[in-house]
């Protein structure tokens, strides 16, 4: 979930501050031809000859057409910050990456340094001698 919130967030930052252009043709209202970054195409080029002259609004006809251009001016404003670093902050790095590195390094062998070591022979249980239970 943090991976996804945090590709989220580093992709509405990008959208914030880019800015682009999108450029819509419409003719008699319906849309032709869409272009973002570049000029959208007119229906000049596709003028075909009309078989109804009589409807008021066809690809042929200029009046019909219109272009929209919506423009997205990215963001300036944003807040810079400088990186400094001293001395004292990349040793306290070295020397914390170093130790968690070898922190896991001879983790394979289970050594128990009371392996070969028999337990104390006990001749008398103390416990119940002195008549003192954990309860």
């Amino acid at each position: 979930m943090n991976k996804i919130l945090s590709v989220t967030l580093a992709f509405a930052v990008l959208f914030a501050t880019t800015s682009f252009a999108a450029e819509m043709h419409f003719c008699c209202d319906k849309l032709v031809d869409m272009a973002v970054f570049s000029k959208a195409k007119s229906c000049a080029e596709k003028i075909q000859p009309t078989e109804n002259s009589s409807r008021k609004c066809s690809i042929g006809a200029k009046d019909c057409c219109s272009n929209k251009t919506f423009v997205k001016q990215g963001e300036d404003n944003l807040k810079k910050t400088n990186f400094e670093q001293n001395i004292h902050d990349l040793v306290f790095l070295h020397t914390f990456f170093y130790t968690y590195v070898n922190l896991f390094e001879n983790l394979d062998k289970n050594v128990v340094p009371f392996f070969d070591y028999d337990p104390p022979w006990i001749e008398r249980d103390l416990n119940v001698l002195h008549e003192t239970f954990l309860i």
